[in-house]
C-alpha cells in the first residue's frame, strides 16, 4: 500500500492471490483516494506516517480514523504533533523522525533503466546484503535473514513459467451424442422381437 504514498497513480491488489481465496482484483486510483479523503498528496503522506510506516514509529492510540481527523483539523504532521504533545494521554515516540520519513516518500532514491548495471543471478552475499538493508536501511535483521533463506532455497530451481501456467491446463470433454427418446410403441416392439436394436423390422 505504501506505493500510493510514493505517488503511484494506480495500484492493483490481489493480482496474484491464490484462487482458493476467491479475491477479486482491486484497483485503487490515487487521484480518487485524495478526492474522497479530501487531502492533498503532501497531507496524504503525513497521514500515512501518522498511521505508521517503515521509517517512523507509531503514536499509540492514533489509528487511520483519528489520523485523518487530526490531519483535517491541523493540516500538517508538525501541527498534529504539537497538538498531541499537549495531551497527557498521547506519547510521541522518541525519536520520531517524521520529517526524514516524509522526505523519503517525496524524494525516493530511484535509478532509471539506463543507470542500472547488467544484472546477473548469482550466489547471495548474505553478510553484504544484511549490512546494506539492516545497517543502512534499518530493516529487521530477522526478516532479512529469513528472506535470504528463501532466496537460497529458490536458487537453482526452474525458471519462471509462462502466464498460462498460473491457470492450469484446459481440458475439453468430448461431445456426447444425445439419445433420442423412442417413438410411441417402439420399446414394446423391441421387447417382443418385432423390431431390431436400431428400430427397424428384422427381415
Amino acid at each position: 500500500m505504501d506505493a500510493l504514498t510514493f505517488g503511484t497513480p494506480r495500484l492493483a491488489r490481489h493480482l496474484m492471490a491464490p484462487s482458493s481465496q476467491n479475491k477479486d482484483i482491486l484497483e485503487i486510483q490515487l487521484d480518487r483516494v485524495l478526492e474522497e479523503l479530501d487531502v492533498s498528496q503532501e497531507q496524504f503522506i503525513d497521514l500515512c506516517i501518522l498511521c505508521g510506516c517503515d521509517f517512523c514509529g507509531r503514536i499509540a492510540g492514533v489509528g487511520p480514523t483519528t489520523a485523518l481527523k487530526l490531519m483535517k483539523e491541523h493540516g500538517t504532521i508538525e501541527e498534529v504533533v504539537k497538538h498531541l504533545e499537549k495531551k497527557a494521554s498521547k506519547t510521541i515516540p522518541d525519536p520520531y523522525p517524521f520529517k526524514e520519513a516524509r522526505e523519503l516518500f517525496k524524494s525516493m532514491d530511484v535509478l532509471t533503466g539506463e543507470q542500472l548495471p547488467e544484472l546477473k543471478w548469482g550466489n547471495v552475499d548474505e553478510e553484504q546484503l544484511v549490512k546494506f538493508l539492516v545497517g543502512e536501511k534499518s530493516f529487521s535483521e530477522d526478516r532479512i535473514r529469513k528472506t535470504i533463506g528463501k532466496l537460497k532455497a529458490a536458487h537453482g530451481r526452474s525458471t519462471q513459467g509462462r502466464l498460462e501456467s498460473f491457470f492450469g491446463p484446459v481440458t475439453v470433454k468430448p461431445a456426447t451424442k444425445r439419445k433420442e427418446p423412442p417413438t410411441k410403441g417402439t420399446a414394446k416392439a423391441v421387447k417382443k422381437g418385432k423390431l431390431g436394436a436400431v428400430g427397424k423390422k428384422p427381415k
